[in-house]
């Protein structure tokens, strides 16, 4: 079925139902238009809830039950669904509504193109067919005057009164009007022929060309409004399945909500460690005392009952000391803070003695804790100005080595004023301990291990190929400057299966070619300290090479720009990251800022 032989008469009515279909077009790329506006605001809004009920620095210590982890895990999961909104309304505005406009733009212009190519055939005909009309007339009129011309002639000719030379005028008026109406005739004939043959043309050829444009063009229009939808609910179908993984995540979080671990976290919180009173003793006022010498009457004295729990289940001891918060480490004294005790503003004591027992043990373990992780930190800037140092005396072009020594002397120090801090309040955690035992029972009784496990982190296994002549600088670096830090509390490390064989203090620099160092850290007095893990490590995350990096020495790997690599170690603050190729089991360090890295989501 073609518009061209079924609509052939039907130019005005196909021109309207163009315009009304590319109307309509336009239309729907209005609705996805205001559709993708309606889901950015949608996700706008759900990431403003979402950051609205994000848990406060005071209440973050209430984030630790187990109805509010999964609350808080359900924050980040309809954030993530904020964000494929966003992904929808980017891929129908890139996908569909750019391509939808500049469709509705070129079938705009076609049909114009067609519509005039029409309606300059039609003014064609019609021309041609005016000049048929005006032939015709032309000839009619010639045809008349040709009959009147000839009867005047047969009556003058008839008519004996009149002379021969009237007679003569008149045969030679209607041979002349004869003469005309046989052109007239001839032009009618000629302008019926090219007008027969130009509507034939138009009706059968020239028509039905422009008519099936616009069909084609029609069509097309029908056709992609069909792909427009089947892309919109292709792109909102490709982001189901993470929005899916959303809802399967907080269900996740809302089947970890445990009421028992819960109620064991409130006892660990608040509870005091005191035993409960006693029976308050039966006092006799029969036995008071009669007039004393001056025979003043001495009034039976009962003593006052005491209870060594207040309200709050804090010792009593006068006025009641406020309690200070596990963020008071954002206090604003500063000069606790200089000294690095967290938490103790507001008059609390620095070995926390104003708690209850139980209480006091937490408080100091957390200080310990936060210590131990001040003197891993320490420990990798220390290595870091280590490998600085060897890397200026292997080139002393970069720089003088001794201008590191004076670095590495306050690293000493800091290293050696954390150790004697580790070492108060390791006492202090001891004499809480055995003061817990005149308040608890044995069975309570019992250390919180370290969060990691020891006073300091193993050091990293970074390996050197280096010779013994080359232990020059970590022997006379190490041992001038940092090995006279020790603590009376040393904390031992486990070594696990299949890690090598401890070492003591070893750091090996990636470019520094620094041997076999041997370092004491506080807590240390004979500790061992092992490497991290073998060389199957697993990787921490990957990271992509922002420029060209060219080894210059042993322990570097190069790099070219834009490669993908793996994260084995990350930088210990000496500016060196621990890299493995993807392709080949080849490790080695980069500079971190020569990379942009992408850790693993744990």
């Amino acid at each position: 079925m073609s518009w061209g032989t079924e609509l052939w008469d039907q130019y005005e009515n196909l021109s309207l139902h163009t315009q009304k279909g590319i109307e309509f077009l336009e239309r729907y790329g209005h609705f996805i238009r205001d559709r993708c506006t309606i889901e950015v605001e949608y996700a706008a809004k759900l990431r403003r809830l979402v950051k609205s009920y994000q848990p406060k620095k005071k209440e973050e210590e209430d984030y630790q039950y187990s109805p509010c982890r999964a609350f808080k895990l359900e924050l980040n999961e309809v954030n993530d669904q904020a964000g494929q909104r966003e992904l929808i309304a980017e891929n129908l505005q890139a996908n569909v509504l750019r391509e939808l406009n500049i469709l509705v733009k070129d079938f705009k212009e076609d049909r114009k193109k067609h519509l005039q190519e029409g309606a300059r055939l039609m003014a064609s005909l019609a021309g041609q067919i005016g000049n048929l009309e005006r032939a015709r007339k032309a000839y009619e009129k010639a045809f008349r005057e040709a009959e009147r011309a000839l009867d005047n002639y047969q009556r003058a000719d008839a008519d004996l009164n009149l002379s021969r030379a009237e007679v003569e005028k008149q045969r030679m008026n209607m041979t002349v009007k004869t003469q005309q109406c046989e052109e007239a005739k001839t032009e009618y004939a000629n302008q019926l022929q090219k007008t027969n043959d130009m509507q034939t043309l138009h009706y059968h050829t020239a028509m039905p060309d422009v008519f099936q444009h616009l069909q084609e063009l029609d069509e097309k229009r029908v056709k992609n409004m069909r792909n427009y939808m089947m892309k919109s609910v292709a792109i909102e179908r490709a982001v189901a399945p993470i929005i899916e993984q959303c809802l399967d995540g907080i269900e996740k979080a809302a089947n970890e909500i445990n009421e028992k671990e819960d109620t064991l976290l409130v006892i660990e919180r608040y509870k005091s460690g005191f035993q409960p009173p006693g029976d308050f003793p039966f006092e006799d006022l029969s036995a008071a005392k009669s007039y004393d010498s001056n025979s003043q009457l001495s009034q039976p004295v009962m003593q006052p009952i005491h209870n060594h729990l207040t309200v709050k289940g804090t010792v009593s001891g006068g006025k009641i000391k406020k309690r200070v918060g596990l963020f008071g480490i954002f206090s604003s004294n500063k000069k606790l803070i200089e000294n690095n005790v967290p938490g103790y503003g507001d008059g609390a004591k620095e070995d926390c003695s104003d708690l209850p027992p139980n209480q006091r043990k937490k408080r100091l373990q957390q200080r310990i804790d936060e210590i131990q992780a001040k003197i891993q930190q320490e420990t990798a800037a220390r290595d870091g100005l280590m490998k600085m140092k060897g890397v200026y005396e292997q080139n002393p072009a970069l720089g003088d080595p001794m201008s590191i020594e004076g670095q590495l002397n306050e690293s000493s120090h800091k290293l050696d004023k954390l150790g004697a801090e580790l070492t108060k309040f390791q006492g202090y955690f001891d004499e809480a301990m055995r003061a817990g035992l005149n308040l608890s029972s044995p069975s309570q009784i019992s250390r919180k291990p370290t969060s990691n496990g020891s006073a300091t982190r193993p050091l990293s296994s970074r390996r050197s190929s280096h010779s013994g002549g080359e232990e020059s600088l970590s022997r006379s670096a190490s041992d001038s400057s940092v090995s006279n830090v020790n603590t009376s509390q040393p904390v031992h490390k486990k070594s696990a299966p299949g890690t090598p064989q401890p070492i003591h203090g070893s750091t090996n620099s990636p470019e520094s070619g620094l041997g076999a160092s041997r370092t004491s850290l506080p807590g240390s007095g004979g500790e061992e300290y092992y490497l991290d893990e073998l060389e199957a490590q697993p990787p921490l995350g990957t990271c992509r090479a922002l420029y060209p990096f060219d080894a210059t020495s042993e322990g570097s790997i190069p790099m070219y720009d834009g490669e993908e690599l793996y994260m084995i170690e990350l930088d210990q603050g000496d500016g060196w990251t621990r890299v493995r190729r993807i392709s080949q089991p080849i490790e080695g360090f980069v500079p971190t800022s020569y990379i942009e890295c992408n850790l693993y989501n744990t």
